[in-house]
């Protein structure tokens, strides 16, 4: 592996490996077949990149979208490494340029789409090649139960057969178990290995809100993402349309993209939006699958998306660069009936029961009321559990406290019954309000006991408790139509007084403004190497993120580097990089230093060794720091979060085997020593992994903020025991 080593420092510009990438890398190099289950961002096209440099022989390499492989492609070329490409969108002088530089085994690997492994010519080259590897990326595509079935992927376990001395390697980022085995048996994969990385993309804030007025909420979120690129997806092509109008009136740079558009079009909004000409690209599920951009700093769901597969293959587009992105789904129960309108469309009863258990397995992640990880990360049959992530909207809105919402749920259960248990939540909700609309009237609604009396409440917060009503099984929604029912539960609280709890306050529509990195970069140098990279990319007619991504950029805006063997240190800087691109930013580096470096204020700018700061997840950071002597408080300024999760960071740093000191931990509770030891007790009988049980227990009269300081004491101690 010592030559592998080298190769990722001298080609690629990194120092190590992320998590399973070497026991990949050893597994293929040992010509074993290997199944790798990896998450967008997670560095998979490493795990078999390095291996092609080190085989005498080809590494194929098959991916379903034409962008992905010319950005791959491209990305190799800028590194100094041979890659040729092979697919329609060639001139016939680049296609017999690649063409020849494969037969004449100058190519070290090849990106090609699977249909065009039917072609005869195709056959007849690699026949008179030696291929070492067979690499799949996309390999969910080739299962009937993943959720982006194709027909030509079916044809690669025959192909496979062709060259039976090749090892082979599948990729995807999204596979349940079922998938899994169902890529290994037609794939031919014999004496395999699976390798599944951790499915947590912790760079991506998850938020889901309710979808009440969408242009709106919209417009709010790209407000607070202004000069930043992002993704949204939109159900119908039609809105596509019609929201890149409205956005584009307002000033947006917006471009749409889906089916219905030539592919001429398609295809330049595609590359306008890679290159970062234009900001923003609207699109149906049609887009995205492979984009290989890395500064995506945002994906917004207009529409509720029909899986989870495509939700998290679809937010994973965005914080390619490991930098933090932000995610949005505006959730709505109309979109449910949309969807299930084209699930009655499919004439298979057996492909139509397995996209209703999807869309079913959606809609219970969106409803969700606990850390939105835990019901995503286990979707994917990993063993996730962190109660507390920090970084989605239910880990980290104002610490919720539980209220007695008997009354509330006593008025909305009733408002069902006396309309006749056949309107959907938005009429409830008008109803209690005191909607004057055509509808209610035409209904004779208004003349109701109920009409009007949930005036104490907005229509937002109602919505908010109607979601825990459902979620609480007190009614249920018909999935056809979308009409609230009353479940048998309803009638013990709307005749016999049982107690109801819930949350009332109203959840932001957005989260604080992005900050796209740690502090202690200098912005000012961030932008000027931002623009020459821009300069640079569009001279070449490449993306900007294929010179250096963003991640780079910040780190150089950090550190500093002004001679080639500092520049050389920085992350994703090789010798071919350092050669293309370091006679060209090291002076705009040097320039700038020595102008502010002068007068009477010198730039302070925090150097940091490698494997610091911004190498290390937030919660290694937040402990070595709080172990280094710093105090909650500045903590708490330093991150720009607040004490819970400043609290949930250590209790995830002590449970990974490190102790935190706990001096002033105690005086930080609110609640008396008799029920510490309570709690601890609790602990002892049902562990920490859920403090909601712990929450119910203690009749709520014990902060989360409390159980959370609670935890992190008890696994102290229980490690110094």
């Amino acid at each position: 592996m010592q030559k592998a080593h080298q190769i990722l420092k001298t080609v690629f510009g990194f120092d190590s490996f992320r998590p399973l990438q070497e026991e990949i890398i050893i597994n293929i190099l040992s010509k074993k077949d290997s199944l790798v289950i990896m998450p967008t961002g997670g560095g998979k096209s490493l795990c078999y990149q390095i291996p092609a440099l080190l085989f005498d022989g080809l590494t194929i390499v098959i991916s379903p979208l034409i962008s992905l492989m010319k950005d791959q492609v491209e990305q190799l070329r800028q590194i100094g490494v041979e890659t040729s490409l092979l697919n329609s969108s060639l001139s016939q002088g680049e296609y017999n340029k690649n063409y020849n530089s494969v037969l004449n085994k100058k190519a070290k690997l090849l990106y090609i789409a699977p249909e065009s492994l039917q072609k005869n010519e195709i056959i007849s080259l690699l026949k008179n090649v030696k291929v070492d590897c067979i690499t799949v990326d996309e390999a969910h595509c080739i299962s009937e139960w993943g959720h982006d079935f194709r027909k030509d992927y079916r044809q690669l376990g025959s192909f496979r057969k062709g060259f039976r001395s090749a090892v082979c390697i599948g990729l995807t980022a999204t596979a349940t178990p079922r998938v899994q085995d169902d890529i290994i048996k037609n794939l031919n994969m014999s004496g395999h290995k699976k390798f599944i990385a951790s499915f947590n993309r912790e760079n991506l804030f998850l938020q889901i809100i309710p979808k009440r007025k969408p242009f709106d909420q919209t417009v709010a979120f790209l407000n607070e993402h202004k000069n930043q690129s992002g993704i949204i997806y939109c159900f119908s092509r039609k809105q596509v349309e019609s929201l890149h109008e409205d956005l584009s009136d307002l000033g947006f740079s917006t471009k749409p993209y889906h089916a219905g558009l030539p592919d001429d079009e398609r295809n330049k909004n595609q590359d306008l939006f890679i290159k970062d000409e234009v900001q923003i690209i609207i699109a149906t599920i049609a887009f995205g699958m492979g984009i290989n951009k890395s500064n995506v700093r945002f994906v917004l769901h207009y529409d509720l998306p029909k899986n989870i597969e495509s939700y998290y293959q679809e937010i994973g587009r965005s914080g390619r660069d490991g930098v933090r992105a932000d995610c949005l789904l505006l959730f709505g129960y109309g979109d449910i009936s949309k969807i299930n309108y084209f699930i009655d469309q499919k004439e298979d009863p057996v492909e139509r029961r397995s996209a209703e258990m999807h869309l079913q397995a959606m809609v219970q992640y969106a409803e969700t009321e606990v850390c939105r990880r835990l019901p995503l990360i286990k979707y994917f049959g990993e063993n996730y559990t962190e109660d507390y992530c920090g970084m989605c909207d239910n880990c980290t809105i104002d610490e919720k406290e539980s209220v007695d919402v008997t009354i509330n749920a006593q008025k909305f259960l009733s408002a069902i019954k006396r309309t006749g248990e056949v309107f959907g939540v938005n009429y409830i909700i008008d109803v209690l309000c005191g909607a004057e609309s055509d509808r209610i009237f035409s209904n004779g609604h208004q003349n109701l006991s109920v009409y009007g009396v949930g005036k104490e409440l907005n229509k937002k917060q109602w919505q908010i408790l109607a979601h825990q009503f459902i979620r609480k099984e007190l009614i249920r929604r018909d999935n056809e139509f979308g009409s609230l029912k009353l479940n048998e539960s309803a009638n013990d609280v709307l005749f016999k007084n049982k107690k109801i709890s819930g949350f009332i306050k109203q959840p932001e529509v957005s989260r604080k403004k992005l900050k796209i990195t740690d502090e202690g970069y200098d912005k000012n140098l961030f932008e000027l190497l931002r623009a020459e990279r821009k300069y640079i990319a569009d001279s070449h007619n490449i993306p900007p993120f294929v010179i250096f991504s963003d991640a780079s950029l910040i780190q150089m805006a950090k550190d500093f580097p002004v001679n080639e063997g500092e520049f050389l240190r920085i992350s994703g800087v090789g010798v071919n990089k350092l050669e293309r691109y370091g006679k060209v930013f090291i002076p705009i580096i040097k320039k700038y230093a020595d102008k502010y470096r002068t007068g009477s204020k010198s730039l302070k700018i925090k150097t940091r060794k490698r494997g610091s700061r911004i190498d290390k997840p937030r919660h290694i950071q937040v402990g070595d720091s709080y172990n280094d002597g710093k105090s909650i408080k500045e903590l708490e300024e330093e991150f720009n979060v607040k004490t819970q999760t400043i609290i949930s960071h250590l209790v995830r740093y002590t449970a990974e085997g490190r102790s935190v000191r706990t001096n002033g931990l105690a005086e930080m509770l609110t609640v008396d020593k008799k029920h510490h030891k309570k709690v601890f007790e609790h602990f002892n009988m049902e562990g920490t992994q859920q403090l909601s049980p712990a929450f119910e227990k203690f009749s709520q009269e014990i902060s989360y903020l409390d159980l959370h300081i609670l935890k992190l004491i008890y696994l102290n101690n229980n490690m110094k025991k």
